[in-house]
């Protein structure tokens, strides 16, 4: 027999503590997401299985297209951004989800040996009427390379619970 106290199962387990809630979500506020290094070997594995256009798979092709080489799916470019975000304060957030996104633009192709930096601004953020529990926050996240340019936008939403009173 132990002499360790035995705790019903049914107790209820100290609420999680997130860093990010809805309430720090503050319009103009920018979170740097860090860094990324792409390679042609990802550009073309990617691709290989998702957008297998010869400019990113075949470099050869590539190099006689109008992108002079092997360039990123932009789903691809999108996909590295996700990680990053996800990585960067997600994981660590009250993410209750995403109802969908309103604007991807791809601005500059992304090359083998680019360095991706990822920033996500909050744009506006609007506590729910109708579920008191949470919020919706209106984002842009943008990808520039390591030369300062802007390579993606991506502007869209997600959801989040709100700091417990």
């Amino acid at each position: 027999m132990s002499n360790h106290p035995v705790v019903p199962e049914n107790l209820a387990k100290p609420a999680k503590t997130y860093k990010w809630y809805f309430e720090d979500f503050i319009p103009g506020h920018v979170i740097e997401l860090g860094q990324r290094q792409v390679s042609e070997a990802e550009i073309i594995t990617f691709a290989t299985a998702f957008d297998p256009q010869p400019f990113h798979i075949d470099k050869e092709a590539a190099s006689d297209s109008i992108f002079g080489g092997v360039i990123a799916s932009g789903w691809h470019t999108c996909g590295m951004i996700m990680r990053m975000v996800v990585d960067g304060f997600l994981n660590d957030s009250t993410s209750m989800g995403s109802p969908g996104v309103d604007e991807v633009r791809w601005i500059l192709p992304v090359r083998p040996g680019d360095t991706l930096s990822v920033s996500a601004e909050t744009l506006d953020s609007r506590p729910s009427t109708s579920k008191l529990d949470r919020g919706v926050v209106f984002t842009m996240w943008r990808a520039v390379n390591q030369d300062g340019k802007l390579v993606c936008t991506i502007k869209g939403m997600g959801m989040f619970g709100r700091r417990p009173e």
